[in-house]
């Protein structure tokens, strides 16, 4: 059925901050919480796509440890979490005990007809430091892009228009017109020279040329990279609260379902 319900689950997008706070002689300590999640789930609202949003540290042990509990998602997209985190499972961690590789069963959940996606952030593709650390995992053999072996943030706070390649009659550009909003950042990655991979926007020529959105093809499944951030601060409001804002994330998690 065209309008069958398409199950979305969202890994990531969501960090904790501490704080010590100073006030004369005295000083106090506070946690905060924060998801950059929300514009994406108000985008997919009210519509046939189902999304459940795991949160980064809840990832690390409630991600299936197996393909059958991975295909209850038709989409897996992957945002602002390093691989550890899927890695390195208490079991592992603190008892030097073996669980499934996960990386690997993303991996096969795509080759057997899933979409995976990976958003660009502080610790998606290689990440602030090297330290998101997908270079050289099965989740980047999946992708139709190559995560580098460092840091790869193009900081631009002078903001950047992307480059829109693809045909306005492409699935995931239809309905969007016009010049997209500034962005302020992605991360760099190089093109996989490979049968299926399509570049639908990039950086301009003056900030290197560089892969925004980029759709290719693992097996019987689909995948996908969008290299800025779904929220800020790479991607600003201003961005978010644009119509075609709305009109892309639907689209992608369209395409990815094969819907």
């Amino acid at each position: 059925m065209a309008n069958a319900i398409k199950k979305i689950l969202l890994i990531g997008e969501t960090w904790m901050s501490s704080a010590t706070h100073y006030k004369g002689f005295d000083q106090f300590g506070s946690v905060t919480f924060h998801s950059g999640a929300d514009p994406l789930v108000k985008a997919l609202a009210d519509t046939a796509f189902e999304l459940t949003h795991m949160p980064a540290h809840e990832a690390i042990e409630k991600l299936p440890f197996d393909l059958a509990g991975l295909q209850a998602w038709d989409v897996i997209l992957l945002s602002d979490i390093g691989a550890n985190s899927i890695l390195l499972h208490p079991d592992v961690w603190l008892r030097g005990k073996t669980v499934p590789n996960r990386l690997k069963l993303l991996r096969d959940w795509t080759a057997a007809g899933g979409g995976l996606a990976m958003i660009g952030g502080y610790f998606s593709f290689q990440g602030i430091d090297g330290r998101a650390r997908w270079h050289r995992t099965p989740v980047e053999e999946v992708l139709p892009v190559e995560c580098l072996p460092h840091d790869d943030r193009l900081e631009i706070p002078e903001g950047f228009s992307a480059v829109v390649h693809g045909s306005a009659s492409h699935a995931i550009l239809k309905g969007i017109t016009g010049e997209w909003p500034m962005l302020l950042g992605a991360n760099e990655v190089r093109l996989k020279k490979i049968e299926g991979v399509e570049v639908l926007a990039s950086l301009p020529a003056e900030q290197g040329g560089h892969p925004l959105l980029v759709t290719g093809k693992f097996g019987k499944g689909r995948t996908l990279a969008w290299t800025s951030d779904i929220s800020p601060h790479w991607l600003p409001a201003s961005f978010y609260e644009w119509p075609g804002y709305t009109t892309l994330w639907r689209n992608i998690v369209g395409w990815l379902a094969n819907s």
